[in-house]
This record gives structure tokens, sequence and C-alpha cells, in this order.
């Protein structure tokens, strides 16, 4: 290994260490004397009884574990959005795990736990998974309750999800485990089956104090919407569970009598894993995000037996597409080559950048995996389209909105990795967030903005430095490195891969050895769903 190997290598597993420390605290949720105050009121926090209900020693993906990460700083945070939610499997079936944390402000729900409940239903939706709702939340968090309560995205559409859900046959359960109270209570009565725990859960519109206020009754809680109430008067929750684990037991059960379910019918072989070495990732992979690299070499690294088979190989290098199986899965891999090449033609191509033959390219490939049905993976490392008087005459806006046009009309399931860059309107061709992948994660080298750092800081440092000036402020070259070196740290901030995932522009941050994992039971989950609609591009430029 050359000395470059080893540089990468000690940065990219820098990169690990700092996401697995952030990801420990992370999983600490509201902290350390809030756990120890839930067990004793006899109850497992939310990453406990998932746990305990997903099957032992069996694989899971946890879906936005950053989410609220920096955020709400003066209402003392909200880790992993206040929620915690894994696709696993129960007694076999593969489903998806919604569960408040009651130590993060009681399990309140902030704009950005209504954003990631949302998720986890249209992962349910897309891929027809069974959904489990572990509940123990106090309701809208009311110091933001503007932001969480009246618009499309909002708290109301939890239950909207709910009831499109039942008609479209996808089995909902949920356990209420804590609190469940005013419009949150809908969520679990709005489900296929519903449980409750005694003595601990209870479910309300309105709890005591404001029954008092309301109406003058004097009531408790437990009388007022506890389990006897809610299984034996009201016949509002259908089983009643003694204690957590009881509970879960019964999801279980119920679990295990779901009948099969109709298949995508994607091709899967028995997995082989990559001759070549994973563990050579981190070293190829550089330490800046301007340097070049092979991406073939990464892909090698990621496919069964590191078999690949490219389509077009020669032309359109700026884009790598080609057939393999990942974990026996058959996928098309549409990549960004991140080294410069030359053409067939004598012309250069840089990394990174979409060219109109690399667009004309994927435009096609995207529609072969469309006819044949095989699923599609982009690994993103793009700094954007091409520019210049030269693109412009070939038609790059022409051929770009034709790869855009393929990718959003795509009826295969996507599946999006951003490895390292994932710049402008890079992002959208190489099947970013708004262009529904059935999962997006990024490595930790990751970056999403609209450009990069550099060049972004150089443009608003030009433009507050004119402004300045314009007010006939001196600004000399000491000034405008200030300027600049301001810009920049707070672009790049911006541009973390951990800005991008508190904010659930993507699903996940991941170590690149887990890319595999993520892949598969992202493609067994889309497998749930047949394809309900023809591949259909529209009308396009030819």
């Amino acid at each position: 290994m050359d000395l470059n190997f080893n540089k990468n290598e000690d940065h990219n597993k820098l990169l690990l260490s700092e996401l697995k420390q952030k990801f420990a605290k992370v999983k600490l949720g509201g902290g350390e004397k809030r756990i120890e105050k839930l067990h004793a009121e006899g109850k497992m926090t939310a990453r406990e009884r998932i746990a305990y209900l997903l099957d032992e020693n069996s694989k899971s993906i946890e879906i936005g574990g950053f989410a609220g990460e920096g955020m709400y700083p003066e209402h003392g945070g909200c880790p992993s959005g206040g929620v915690v939610v894994k696709i696993g499997y129960i007694k076999g079936k593969q489903c998806i795990v919604v569960a408040n944390d009651a130590t993060v402000k009681a399990g309140a729900w902030f704009p950005i736990t209504g954003k990631k409940n949302l998720r986890a239903q249209e992962i349910a939706m897309e891929n027809r998974l069974p959904i489990i709702y572990l509940v123990d939340s106090a309701g809208v968090y009311l110091p933001m309750q503007d932001e969480i309560f009246p618009d499309k995205e909002h708290f109301g559409r939890i239950f909207r999800n709910n009831a499109q859900m039942s008609s479209m046959g996808i089995t909902q359960i949920a356990v209420v485990m804590g609190s469940c109270v005013a419009g949150g209570a809908y969520l679990p009565i709005m489900s296929d089956e519903a449980l409750i725990v005694d003595k601990t859960g209870s479910i309300f519109l309105a709890g005591s104090y404001l029954v008092k206020a309301a109406i003058g009754e004097t009531i408790d809680n437990e009388t007022l919407g506890g389990a006897t109430t809610h299984c034996e008067i009201s016949g509002v929750t259908d089983y009643k569970a003694k204690d957590d684990k009881d509970a879960l037991d019964k999801i279980k059960n119920i679990v295990d009598k779901i009948g099969d379910f109709d298949k995508a019918g994607y091709s899967r072989i028995k997995a082989e894993k990559p001759a070549l070495e994973p563990n050579d990732i981190y070293g190829i992979l550089p330490k800046a995000r301007t340097e070049q690299y092979d991406m073939m070499e990464i892909i090698k690294r990621l496919v069964d037996n590191s078999e690949f088979e490219a389509y077009k190989e020669g032309y359109g290098q700026s884009l790598i597409t080609g057939y393999a199986r990942i974990d026996g899965w058959a996928v098309g891999i549409i990549a960004n080559q991140r080294k410069v090449v030359k053409t067939k033609k004598g012309e250069m191509q840089f990394g990174g950048v979409i060219y109109s033959d690399s667009a004309d390219k994927a435009t096609r490939f995207i529609a072969n995996c469309n006819q044949k049905k095989i699923p599609l993976v982009f690994l993103q490392d793009v700094t954007g389209f091409m520019v210049g008087s030269k693109s412009e005459h070939g038609g790059i806006i022409k051929d770009g909105a034709k790869m855009v046009n393929a990718v959003s009309n795509s009826v295969v399931p996507k599946f999006t990795v951003i490895v390292g860059n994932s710049y402008g309107a890079g992002n959208y061709a190489m099947c970013g967030k708004a262009y529904d992948p059935r999962l997006i994660f990024a490595w930790p080298s990751a970056e999403l903005a609209v450009m990069g750092g550099t060049q972004a800081a150089k443009v608003l440092a030009q433009i507050e430095a004119s402004s300045l000036k314009a007010k006939g402020e001196k600004v000399d070259e000491e000034k405008e490195t200030e300027l600049f070196n301001k810009i920049k740290a707070r672009y790049d901030e911006q541009t973390s891969p951990y800005y991008a995932a508190s904010r659930l522009w993507t699903d996940a941050i991941i170590d690149p050895l887990e890319t595999r994992n993520w892949i598969s039971m992202g493609i067994e989950a889309a497998n749930h769903a047949p394809i309900q609609k023809p591949f259909n591009l529209g009308v396009i430029q030819v």
C-alpha cells in the first residue's frame, strides 16, 4: 500500500470513530438520569423495547438516528428526534418499528419528530411493510406547536396515513406503554390492533387536570383512561398487558400469525462476499473531496464476488453504469466516476462532473433496468453538470433533463448512497431525497450543498465585499480573507453529513462496510410491494 492510501485510511477511520462516538451519545436519548427514572417506573427505554421485540441476533437498520442533531438548543435539544425507528425482523418477518423515547421531553413531538414519524410511515407505505408503534408520548411539544400542528406535513398527517395504510392492507399494531394524550390518542386506535400496558399506559383526549378545568369533574388518570378502563369498559383497546415485556411478547405472537405477502419478484441468488477486501475502501476514498480516485475500485468492494458487467463502458465515461449483485440481489448501478478520463475523441472528462453523453447513457440504462425489473443503486460523488459554451451548445440542459426525467419516472426501487460530494443539480440527477429513493444514506465522507464550500464562499464573500464597498467601507485583502474564512466556516458546517442527517435529508450516516446490508434489507423491503404501473418517460426532448 502506498503512503497516500495510508493517509486516506487514517482520515476515513477517524471520521468513522467520530461517527461511533456521536451515535453512542445519541443512543442515551435524554441522558442516563432519565433512563434510570424510566427503569424505576418499571418501564423499558425505547431502544430496549425495540431490541427485545426484534429477533435476537438478526439484522436491522436504524432510520434517522441523527434526526434533530444540533437542533433546538434553546429547548434542550431533541436527540434522535425523540423517537427511534428501525427496520428489522419479528418472528422472521421484516417490519418497521417506531418507538417514542420518553427520556426526551417525555416523548413530546418536536417538528423533527413529526417529520421522522412521517418518514417511517412513508417507508411502510412504499414497501407495504408491517409497522409497529410503541407509544409513550406526552403529545405535541407545546412551545413549538405552530411548527408541528396544522400543516400538511405536520402531526395530523400521521392519522391520515394510518387510515390510508389500513385501506392498503398494511398491518399496523400499536401498544400504549406510557402516555398517549390528546390528538396522539388517535394513532394507536387507528391501527389494526391496539394493546395497553396495565398501570403505566393511559389513553385520553384530555387528562384529569384538563377535565377538572373544562367540566369540573374530579377523576384520576388511571380511572379516566388506564388499561382496565379501555379493555373492560370502553373497548378502545384490544389487549391488556401486565408490563412492557408482556406487551412486546403479545406483538410477537400477533406478527407470527401474519400471512405471506405478494412478491415484487426482484432477482436474488445465493449471496457472495466481494472478492476484493472491503476494508480497502477506507484507503481508496481520498481525504480531500477534490481529489480524484477510481470509483470502480469502490464498486468492486461492494458487489458480490467483485463482479460488475459494465454498460456502454467506453461511452459517457464520467458516469459508470452496469449490472451486479449485492447480497445476492440483482442491481443496476449508476455511479459518478471520480478520476479524469480520456474519451475516444481525445477529450478529457473530469471526475465527478456529469457530461451530456453520460446523462444520455444513464437515461437509457435506467430505462433498461425498469424494463428488466432491476432495482437501481446510485453512488453519488458528484459536483454537478458540465458548464461552459461547448456543453451549452451541445445541449447539456436537454440531456440532463432527460436523466432527471428517467430518475423521476422510474418505477423500480431506487437506493442512494452519498459517498462524497452531492452538489447542485447533480444531487437531483443522481436520485437525491427529492426523487423518492426507498432509502438514502451517507458515508461520513459525504458533503451535501448547492456547490462546494470554497466556490460558494468565494461568491458570497465577493457579494458581501461589494456591499460593504457600496456603503463606503474600506475592504482590503485582509478584510476579504476574513470574510471568506467566516463564510466558508458557516457553509462547511451546513455541508456536513450530520447537518443533512439531522434534518432527515438522508436516512442515516453509516460505516461504508454496512452499505451492502442497507441495500440488501432495502430491496427485501421493496420486494413486499409489487410494481403497480408501467415505466413511462412522458414527453422528453430527444
